[in-house]
């Protein structure tokens, strides 16, 4: 095959990303959880890009990694497809919307009043719908057996109970453990391999560059006097640093930005309502931040610092994945670890989605109407979430 050739199929490939990343970029409202529902809807069932198992096994490698889960998961499937400008044009795609969306609110805020329009809540009833419909997928695939399917309950339940981002942590690594102890016999023999076009010793330098920058990058800002790099510095250190996704990093960011006055916490909750109303990743309220402190030049660095220690640690972990998985302890552990995330997403399909969405019988009724659309007749997402925001007008304008 000509190198011409070559160069045409991967143009052909990124365009692929680009296409699915930004539809899902400006449908894919509801939080990190109804991200991997619309993630699992377009890249695994429709377009057949992974495997069902591959992809639980990104997710579960993310949820052990700081970070965006549900972007790292985005990024990891187009690096996968397209290599590592393919996960950038997949990050691009996904998040670039939201982005736009937050920065006119930030340049527009002083005339521009925040309402916490009906369509928000909405956009909640089509979380819980595609949610619902995500979670039911995956537990039929990664909870077959009565002991997986305890184990999801038991990390459900335990969420419920304790819900924070270390319990979070605590409860994958004790799945992982107990996957080792109870799985290990029963791993494949032959595990279908997927091609990482990252070699080892990148995922090391890649390693090593996010370890300089948080230890490097503090030492520079306290000696020079130069706002965008405390600002890079800032955001670098949230996303590095950060379990539990999007909702986990905003008492973070703001107890970086308010206390020292760089906006005050009008501007920052203002932003924040903002941030629940736009698809795409939580972590886009960086841009909104860096926006009313620095203007665009403070979104560019913003946003840039917050989601480049993604890149970093995907880079970093995806060549060892597949060599991990072909080993039956490794693949034990994540069969302990995948039923523990059914666990977690089961607790977060109750709180957040439910307990935020599903106020009264007519939300009930527009919810089990998306579902039905989504799961038996296949209504395709983006269509469920226009679908969803009328049915919320209607109901509303009726007065159910």
């Amino acid at each position: 095959m000509s190198k011409q050739i070559k160069k045409q199929n991967q143009l052909h490939t990124l365009l692929q990303i680009l296409i699915a990343s930004t539809k899902l970029g400006l449908t894919s409202f509801g939080g990190p959880v109804a991200h991997l529902a619309y993630f699992k809807d377009e890249y695994i069932d429709r377009r057949k890009w992974l495997t069902d198992k591959t992809y639980a096994d990104i997710i579960a490698l993310c949820q052990f990694l700081p970070g965006p889960a549900s972007s790292q998961v985005g990024i990891s499937i187009g690096m996968l497809r397209g290599g590592l400008l393919g996960g950038l044009v997949s990050w691009f795609g996904f998040t670039v919307p939201s982005i736009i969306i937050l920065v006119v609110f930030a340049m527009l805020y002083q005339t521009f009043t925040l309402d916490d329009a009906g369509f928000i809540h909405s956009l909640k009833i089509v979380a819980a719908a595609v949610v619902l419909h995500a979670l039911i997928g995956l537990g039929k695939k990664l909870t077959p057996d009565k002991t997986r399917l305890a184990i999801a309950i038991v990390a459900a339940a335990v969420m419920l109970l304790y819900p924070s981002a270390w319990m979070q942590i605590a409860i994958i690594l004790a799945a992982g453990l107990v996957g080792l102890k109870l799985f290990k016999d029963k791993a494949e023999s032959k595990v279908e391999p997927f091609k990482v076009n990252i070699s080892k010793k990148t995922g090391v330098a890649s390693l090593g560059i996010l370890v300089t920058c948080l230890i490097v990058l503090p030492l520079i800002t306290r000696v020079t006097d130069n706002r965008l790099l405390d600002i890079f510095d800032t955001f670098f250190r949230v996303g590095s640093l950060v379990f539990g996704g999007g909702h986990v990093v905003l008492p973070m960011i703001e107890r970086e930005v308010v206390p020292q006055g760089l906006l005050s916490p009008d501007e920052f909750l203002a932003g924040y309502g903002m941030a629940q109303a736009v698809p795409g990743p939580l972590f886009t309220f960086s841009s909104y931040l860096g926006t009313m402190m620095e203007g665009i030049a403070g979104a560019l660095v913003a946003t840039a610092g917050i989601f480049l220690p993604s890149f970093l640690l995907i880079i970093a972990a995806l060549p060892f994945l597949n060599a991990l998985r072909q080993r039956s302890a490794f693949q034990g552990i994540l069969m302990g670890v995948n039923a523990s995330v059914v666990g977690i997403l089961l607790a977060a399909f109750y709180d957040p989605v439910i307990s935020s969405s599903i106020f009264d019988p007519s939300d009930f009724a527009l919810g089990v109407i998306l579902f039905a659309l989504l799961n038996i007749w296949k209504v395709s997402a983006w269509l469920i979430v226009l679908l969803g925001v009328i049915g919320g007008y209607l109901i509303n304008m009726l007065g159910f």
